[in-house]
């Protein structure tokens, strides 16, 4: 049920995003998803892509501190309420939400949502005990 997401470190200045975005075009890799957290002097690029070791392999060929990370994506009802739904599930267990993003597309009536958690299994446990489908990571690179 865990999906690896891909994390660049990157300099807070002009150019640098179309950068990285310019060196996984060249080499075929489709961005399906994305987050930037930054601050005034670096930020934190997270990527879900069809081919994550290919994109690791070209950045880092290329200069780019890049990881892998264990997210969880998960159907979430695209309705009013859709999204605190799942919140109050996480947090009547006591898990953390360290942060999250939402996916570019649909699956069927439901949005997808991109997690991390502190406590990845306990949470993946959780959510599938009330019923909320977690895709696999085979699905949503190929989406």
């Amino acid at each position: 049920m865990k999906v690896e997401q891909i994390s660049i470190f990157i300099e807070n200045k002009s150019g640098r995003l179309a950068e990285v975005a310019a060196v996984l075009g060249e080499a075929g890799v489709n961005i399906r998803a994305l987050s930037l957290a930054d601050t005034s002097d670096f930020g934190i690029l997270r990527l879900i892509v069809n081919d994550r070791n290919l994109a690791m392999e070209t950045l880092k060929n290329k200069g780019f501190t890049v990881s892998k990370t264990e997210v969880v994506a998960v159907e979430v009802p695209d309705q009013p309420g859709g999204l605190s739904s799942i919140l109050q599930v996480l947090d009547n267990e006591s898990i953390n939400v360290e942060y999250m993003y939402a996916f570019v597309e649909r699956c069927g009536d439901n949005a997808v949502i991109i997690f991390r958690f502190d406590e990845t299994e306990k949470a993946i446990a959780v959510l599938g005990a009330k019923g909320f489908n977690m895709l696999q990571g085979e699905r949503l690179y190929g989406m």
